[in-house]
């Protein structure tokens, strides 16, 4: 079973800017595509962006579409996500995620049912 440890999380103002890193507690991702996920108190899990390991096709929800960017280092085994022009409504858990089924094209990969391995995810909190 592969274990997802986020890290990166905190506090930062609107307008500004954090990075959220992921990687496996030990071994790799196992995983064809990994992503973000995240949940505001008192709603669903959402996806937030992905990235397919082979060849870093990624895929990013509407919301974070132009101020979100995904990586991922095979050298290191590291997921990243660079989050910059924060807003409020960026307040959430924030949770990595490995698929390992294959599946194309990479929009289907929005579906949290998709997903074998999850972290504990860490907390992103934005204020004005």
């Amino acid at each position: 079973q592969v274990q997802l440890v986020e890290s990166g999380g905190g506090l930062a103002q609107t307008g500004g800017s954090l990075r959220l890193s992921c990687a496996p507690s030990r071994g790799t991702f196992s995983s064809n595509f990994v992503a973000w996920f995240r949940q505001a108190p008192g709603k669903e899990r959402e996806f937030v962006a992905g990235i397919r390991w082979s060849n870093g096709e990624t895929h990013y929800a509407y919301p974070v579409k132009g101020r979100f960017a995904i990586s991922r280092d095979k050298s290191k085994n590291t997921m990243s996500l660079l989050m910059n022009t924060l807003e409020l409504e960026d307040t959430a858990l924030y949770y990595c995620a490995g698929a390992v089924t294959e599946y194309s094209p990479v929009t289907m990969y929005s579906q949290r049912r998709l997903y074998t391995y999850w972290g504990q995810g860490t907390q992103v909190t934005v204020s004005s």
